[in-house]
């Protein structure tokens, strides 16, 4: 007898699956990814297995798919289209081998081809003596949508056989299977064109499967679609028919058909610890492919035991796809804190209940900014889709609202800072909130590891260590007590590793550092999108930090380089009382408020200097101009295309090609977050 808590799992899963089994064959839009929606999958069969009184007729995993949508005819397949059963390691694929092994003769010879599963459309289509007469889509397995003109649209796809003249002849009647598909290249080059007229597609897959189920063929045919063929459904009156799956990919491409040969491999049964070594290491080529894709599929190769093995439930027996450890999970929003960071920034962080996802224990994940939280409707207490690729940091893509009890709460940005309760600010045209207090304490230390930094004060022998030690004993307090140190000698010494060599070289730094030039002055007081270049730009303009403090918005924005989001928060900045406070302490101590002469900063010590930038994606709260300025502002280089002199690429949501071009070269990648790590922010 199965508990009452499984009971209502099972039936809470049947309804979430049901639910995207909809979103993606019916209507095409799919809120998760196939890895999440796998894991709900693999949760059910193994209920199910474990309490087999709990499955019913009505189970998905005791049907093949969803039920095809209205507005096209209906089209019934000469045989079931099957779908796949998944393994996700390699003791799971050959586990798979054991099963069907005992279902065969002793001494039956086995080979196996291992092909891409491209992430796409399935499509069935219909020729007959060599005419391509009719297309569907897979629905439910046994019936279709009739799809036929659009998928006429497809240039790649024959409509007439053989293709070339001395190809095979054609059969009286033959059905074969496939995908529909955009590439990447072709499908950043459409993106990008449909930006400029203010239409949005977010992914190849979405794009292709909603052109293929349009009622108008123009649809299709304004889209990039492609197709690759890999299955003969049924075959009848040809003079020679396929015996082997590597004979149908051979036949169907002589026949004129588009066939993924380039990336199939055929192994013997003797080489099954290769295969499965092949299967494993191919995670670090898939990204470097033209087309999506969401795993492998490895295939008997001999037709005969196809029949053999027959199917159980959903799932033929004699293949099986291969795919990777998850970049998405679902997991429970346990809160949502407020993170402060160097400049202010008040960024929202989600407070998970701990999930194993891609390699790692993911207890936190970014949640960008407020406008995001509202955009996506999340809220505390949801079940959450989050998702962790490569280096990039985990996110919260969206909520399951389908698992939602009642009882989750609306989030907002609170009006104060949580570290110093002074009221937040957000200027026009950004999504951040900041706290403009300098001496707040969730600030501080990295304000004084900033200010004391090489691209800044330039203080040797003060780096990260030191500011969290000084400020965590209350020596250090705001910025400006830097230069009151000496006062906190006897102190020093007292301390563990602190010698008095240590300590007066260190006192003797500091003094030094108030011959620093007022541009680094400016520097290290961080103010937001004020670094290096734009200190020299706003200094070389007013010459004096007296006279920039009293500069209006408009003056600023009128200096050419600087604009009106940088005049604004140089404007703000100086407005702030606390802020005023600490530019005369730092006064007071002697540090240089003015130029004395025309000074141009020094490139060599900038944190980004001889680093090259390419740019892809949606940044958080950056628009790619203004990363690129930033990039430039401490030094580095931005580029258009990703190559082997790239240092680094700046990934942000949805990225495209480059992201692949990357990871093929070996360049690493960086977020914004650990951007602005890098620059100090």
């Amino acid at each position: 007898m199965a508990p009452p808590d499984v009971v209502k799992r099972v039936e809470q899963l049947r309804r979430l699956i049901n639910y995207h089994n909809y979103r993606y064959y019916v209507l095409a839009q799919p809120e998760i990814s196939d890895e999440a929606y796998d894991l709900l999958f693999r949760e059910l069969k193994q209920l199910e297995e474990q309490y087999p009184e709990l499955i019913t007729p009505d189970s998905p995993t005791q049907r093949v798919g969803a039920p095809p949508a209205e507005g096209f005819a209906k089209v019934r397949h000469p045989r079931p289209m099957l779908s796949l059963g998944n393994v996700t390691s390699p003791e799971e694929l050959q586990a798979w081998r054991e099963r069907f092994m005992k279902l065969l003769p002793a001494g039956t010879h086995v080979s196996y081809v291992v092909e891409p599963k491209i992430d796409g459309l399935t499509v069935v289509l219909h020729y007959e003596n060599g005419v391509f007469t009719l297309g569907a889509t897979r629905g439910d397995g046994y019936v279709g949508e009739d799809i036929t003109n659009n998928l006429r649209t497809i240039r790649s796809l024959p409509l007439r056989i053989p293709l070339a003249p001395d190809g095979p002849t054609p059969p009286a009647r033959l059905v074969v299977r496939g995908e529909a598909y955009i590439g990447k290249e072709a499908f950043e080059r459409f993106r990008a064109e449909q930006e400029k007229l203010g239409h949005k597609f977010t992914s190849p897959r979405n794009t292709a499967a909603g052109a293929l189920r349009n009622l108008d063929p123009k649809v299709a045919a304004s889209r990039p679609l492609d197709v690759y063929l890999y299955h003969i459904v049924l075959i009848e009156g040809a003079e020679k028919t396929p015996q082997t799956q590597w004979e149908v990919l051979h036949y169907l491409r002589d026949l004129g058909f588009p066939v993924a040969l380039n990336w199939c491999r055929r192994f013997d049964d003797s080489e099954f610890d290769a295969l499965t070594k092949y299967c494993a290491d191919w995670v670090h080529e898939k990204d470097a492919l033209p087309f999506e894709v969401d795993g492998l599929v490895i295939k008997i190769n001999e037709l005969a035991l196809h029949e053999v093995l027959g199917f159980v439930g959903r799932e033929p027996r004699w293949a099986v796809a291969y795919k990777y450890p998850a970049e998405q999970a679902i997991t429970r929003l346990l809160d949502i804190v407020v993170e402060v960071g160097r400049t202010g920034v008040l960024t929202p962080r989600a407070v998970l209940e701990p999930v194993f996802l891609a390699g790692a224990t993911i207890s936190s994940a970014t949640l960008h900014n407020e406008d995001y939280i509202i955009e996506k409707d999340i809220r505390i207490g949801d079940m959450v889709i989050i998702r962790r690729a490569g280096e990039v940091i985990p996110q919260v893509l969206g909520p399951v609202k389908e698992l939602r009890t009642g009882d989750e709460r609306v989030w907002r940005m609170p009006k104060t800072c949580p570290s110093c309760g002074e009221l937040v600010v957000r200027y026009p045209g950004e999504v951040a909130y900041y706290c403009e207090n300098t001496a707040c304490p969730a600030q501080l230390v990295r304000r004084v590891e900033y200010f004391a930094s090489r691209p800044a004060m330039d203080i040797e022998g003060f780096g990260p260590k030191q500011a969290k030690l000084f400020c965590g004993k209350g020596f250090i307090k705001e910025i400006a007590d830097i230069y009151t140190l000496r006062e906190h000698r006897e102190e020093l010494l007292a301390l563990e590793g602190y010698g008095e060599k240590k300590v007066n070289n260190l006192l003797n730094a500091i003094e030094a550092s108030k011959q620093q030039p007022a541009t680094r002055v400016l520097t290290a007081v961080g103010i937001r999108f004020v670094g290096p270049i734009t200190a020299q730009l706003l200094l070389d303009h007013f010459r004096s930090i007296d006279a920039l403090a009293q500069a209006s918005a408009e003056e600023l924005a009128a200096i050419e380089g600087v604009g009106p989001r940088i005049a604004q928060s140089v404007r703000a900045w100086f407005s702030h009382p606390a802020n005023q406070r600490t530019i005369d302490r730092l006064k007071s101590y002697g540090l240089q408020m003015a130029l004395p002469q025309e000074e141009k900063p020094e490139p060599e010590s900038l944190p980004l200097a001889g680093k090259t930038f390419v740019i892809t994606g949606t940044l958080p709260s950056w628009t790619r101009e203004e990363a690129k300025a930033i990039i430039q502002q401490y030094g580095g280089k931005v580029t258009n295309s990703v190559s082997r002199r790239t240092t680094y690429l700046l990934v942000g949501e949805n990225p495209g090609s480059k992201l692949q071009k990357a990871q093929q070269l070996g360049v690493p990648t960086l977020t914004e977050e650990e951007l602005r790590a890098m620059i100090g922010e």
